[in-house]
């Protein structure tokens, strides 16, 4: 059976054939955030259909949260039992069919358990595209992790976008069912390529020759330094979600805007993190790691202090934008730097710490935008990237370049 590689065996891939990966495991990325965007922007007329308040459609994104957590523990032991390749080919799958059940629920329980599997399956691709980029980074050793993120926020624009421009021509359903046809046709392409090769082998360093019992004591001492790392993946991907789930709502109902510009709130924020993951590779080359870090913390912050307590609509689109521009770049640092210190284990800590983030979140805004408001919830953002950058400056040594 094709889907069964219990040994999750490393293969020599040739560079044509890498290139081939390359491309597979980048459609990944950018369908994961175009599902994801697609589905965010309808939640405005989710949250309409199903009557909720907004912390009852808090506890109904908690069920996003809650399969997607337990699902990143499970995907770690089922990419390494059956290998990432054939794991995210399954889970895309199984995210595409699940994004068209939101429109057919008429209370917060029953999306909240539809959202239940939907999230079970957006942890569970988001850990194994990941460990499958990692692979790939290892085996070029290129820095080109920013490119595979740039790749999710790119289609979380095209998704938006999209979802802006069908939002008063088609239902949610419809829109949605259109989202898992195209899912299941880039699924199937995309797929044949990923399934087609193991993970490449690593390149060898001299690094590489040395025993592993060194490299266990050094993955020991440093765990510490790869949670803290987990928390800027955590920090920055907490904004994410937050832009993510209640941006389009924070214009639309605080500023006013019609649904196609309340849309346009998180591509703007998409559009900006995309060309800040862009040109990620020419930033770290000219600040360093922890310089990157603690300017993108502080630009975010400020960024999104005037995204969420600006009077108008135009200024909080600028700061969705500013927002975008200054946390692009700590996600992939966050996860890099915890690979580097821990290997594949840490890479798995960082990118649960910071999934967990951006699922466990936007509940956690909902929450509080019943206590006191919306704008005010959404300065959490700006506080969590102002953490962000304090741990850059007292970590700087620990970040390196």
């Amino acid at each position: 059976m094709p889907l069964i590689n219990k040994t999750r065996s490393h293969s020599v891939v040739p560079g044509q054939g890498r290139a081939g990966l390359r491309t597979a495991i980048t459609a990944f990325f950018a369908l994961d955030g175009f599902i994801f965007a697609g589905w965010v922007v309808r939640i405005p007329d989710i949250k309409q259909q199903t009557h909720a308040s907004a912390g009852a459609l808090g506890l109904a994104l908690l069920g996003v949260s809650a399969g997607a957590v337990l699902t990143m523990t499970l995907t770690g032991r089922l990419c390494r039992r059956y290998g990432s390749h054939p794991v995210t080919v399954v889970c895309m799958v199984v995210l595409s069919l699940s994004v068209a059940l939101p429109p057919l629920t008429h209370s917060a329980a029953a999306l909240g358990t539809v959202l239940l599997l939907f999230g079970a399956a957006y942890g569970g691709a988001n850990v194994a595209f990941n460990s499958a980029a990692v692979d790939l980074v290892a085996a070029v050793r290129r820095p080109i992790m920013p490119s595979f993120h740039a790749a999710f926020s790119l289609g979380g624009m095209i998704g938006a976008s999209l979802g802006g421009l069908v939002a008063g021509a088609l239902s949610p359903a419809r829109h949605l069912l259109g989202l898992t046809l195209a899912g299941l046709l880039v699924t199937a392409i995309a797929g044949r390529a990923l399934l087609r090769h193991g993970p490449p082998a690593p390149a060898r360093t001299p690094s590489s020759a040395v025993g592993t019992g060194g490299d266990g004591a050094r993955r020991t001492g440093s765990r510490g330094l790869v949670v803290v790392f987990g928390l800027v993946a955590l920090c920055t991907a907490y904004g994410e979600g937050a832009m993510a789930d209640w941006g389009a709502l924070h214009l639309q109902q605080d500023l006013a805007a019609s649904a196609g510009t309340a849309a346009a709130g998180y591509a703007c924020f998409a559009l900006a993190m995309t060309a800040g993951r862009l040109s990620g590779s020419v930033l770290l080359a000219r600040l360093g790691r922890a310089r990157t870090v603690i300017a993108g913390g502080t630009v975010g912050a400020a960024g999104m202090l005037l995204g969420s307590l600006a009077p108008s609509v135009w200024a909080a689109l600028i700061g969705f934008a500013v927002t975008g521009i200054g946390l692009a770049n700590l996600f992939p640092v966050a996860v890099e730097r915890a690979g580097a210190l821990a290997g594949p284990s840490g890479v798995a800590v960082a990118s649960t710490l910071g999934y967990g983030g951006m699922l466990l979140g936007p509940p956690a805004i909902g929450f509080m935008a019943d206590w006191f408001s919306l704008p005010t919830a959404l300065t959490s953002v700006a506080a969590l990237a102002a953490v962000a950058a304090a741990v850059g400056v007292s970590t700087r040594r620990a970040m390196g370049g």
